[in-house]
């Protein structure tokens, strides 16, 4: 006979009232259209910490507190790109963060979608020149995917003078992202340009046999600081574990930052205040994060781990919200923890829920510095899913009209009726 769920009546109270409720729209509405891409080093980046400090505090949340973060920063300067062989002709295109400021002039090598044979087939042909190579994470004959910090360090391994990031999207401009390590700045010039402006390049190129072309960039590196926002509901016992739902609140500063990843940083509050309001007492402490500057080297999320120990080895299960409201399939990746695997299955099928259950593991979002850390972590992603890319995400595209409330309610109420605290029972 199975066991009743005692949590059903408290998981249907919360499921009601987030769904009921148009908390989250207006969060994520102050968020995008007052604070901006809340980009490190903004003043909507310090606006949006204090709003969700005292977020945090109005649901009733304990503890709540700013850790700061000092780090390596980067502000936008203009960029130039300018062919001046065989025609000469502007093209648009936008700095990566973290690019250095620099001059360069070189070939352009065109790598296509980038795979790692591109790069070890084409080494001599790099080096010294400038690679151009796509956003698509999926480059033929590859069978994982290949994210842009492998693609720009390819570029520095084979010898290259600068890097060229082509959007694969059509009609989204160009696509930003870090080419940093750990929040260091990259070690050549990195620009981004229009999958348009890629398709002209690259016929100039077969017309001509060669293209060269100057590359200009003025951004500074400076030191600045940051924020981590936490806070908790508290254990009904002292020293008791923990689990932690935790997303990344800065945008990239070329956009709104409203599906990556501000649509998750909406369902966390959400799931914050109605499980203050409903959840009983609890065996084990449940702690929100909202992680300053991930994009740019999950430097939030970094120096928590490092600062705190023996808060991470108390850990049951982190749980990761990064673009959560905005996933297409909202199922639970799994950071290869096959143990938690049937306690979300009977659970699932408990609440009649509709998500996937996967075994995954990837470096690119705040669930890595724990799972190195050996905590048990997870996220709210797309397992059922394409390997097309992130769409609007990193585009001056990602605005707040791109998010629906039935998005985030869905993201809300996975997060919230998962009923974290009873992984303290595994």
């Amino acid at each position: 006979m199975p066991v009743q769920n005692p949590f059903l009546e408290i998981d249907r109270q919360i499921v009601g009232d987030i769904y009921t409720a148009t908390e989250m729209m207006d969060n994520l509405a102050v968020l995008c259209d007052e604070f901006g891409s809340r980009f490190g080093g903004t003043e909507g980046e310090r606006r949006a910490a204090d709003f969700l400090r005292d977020k945090l505090k109005e649901y009733g949340l304990h503890f709540v507190r700013r850790e700061s973060v000092p780090y390596t920063g980067w502000v936008r300067g203009e960029a130039n790109l300018e062919i001046v062989h065989p025609i000469r002709k502007r093209i648009p295109c936008i700095s990566l963060p973290q690019s250095p400021p620099a001059e360069v002039e070189g070939t352009l090598v065109d790598i296509g979608d980038g795979a790692p044979t591109d790069f070890d087939r084409r080494a001599e042909e790099i080096k010294g020149n400038v690679v151009m190579t796509t956003s698509a994470v999926n480059p033929k004959g590859v069978k994982r995917w290949i994210h842009r910090g492998e693609k720009y360090g390819r570029s520095l391994l084979a010898g290259a003078s600068a890097f060229v990031f082509v959007n694969h999207y059509p009609g989204y401009g160009p696509a930003t992202g870090s080419i940093g390590f750990e929040g260091e700045p990259g070690l050549i010039p990195g620009i981004s340009i229009s999958y348009e402006d890629g398709a002209f390049l690259r016929r100039l190129l077969r017309r001509a046999g060669m293209v060269k072309i100057r590359l200009t960039t003025t951004d500074r590196i400076e030191p600045m600081s940051s924020w981590n926002i936490l806070g908790e509901l508290p254990a009904d016992r002292d020293l008791a574990p923990v689990v932690m739902l935790g997303c990344h609140y800065d945008g990239h500063d070329i956009s709104q930052g409203a599906q990556d990843p501000a649509s998750g940083v909406a369902a966390l509050l959400e799931a914050a205040r109605v499980l203050a309001k409903y959840a009983p007492s609890l065996p084990c402490t449940l702690r929100f994060a909202l992680w300053g500057i991930e994009e740019i080297g999950l430097l939030g999320s970094n120096t928590y781990v490092r600062a705190h120990p023996s808060e991470v080895r108390r850990l049951r299960f982190y749980l990761n919200m990064d673009s959560a409201g905005a996933t297409l399939s909202k199922d639970i990746n799994l950071n290869e923890w096959p143990e938690l695997e049937p306690l979300l299955a009977r659970w699932r099928d408990e609440m009649a829920l509709d998500f996937e259950i996967g075994q995954s593991v990837h470096p690119h979002s705040d669930h890595y510095p724990f799972f190195m850390a050996g905590a048990p972590t997870g996220g709210i992603e797309a397992v059922r899913k394409t390997r097309d890319g992130r769409g609007y995400g990193h585009t001056s595209f990602d605005t707040l009209d791109k998010v629906t409330l039935a998005g985030l309610r869905e993201a809300a109420s996975l997060a919230a009726t998962m009923r974290l605290g009873k992984l303290i029972y595994l």
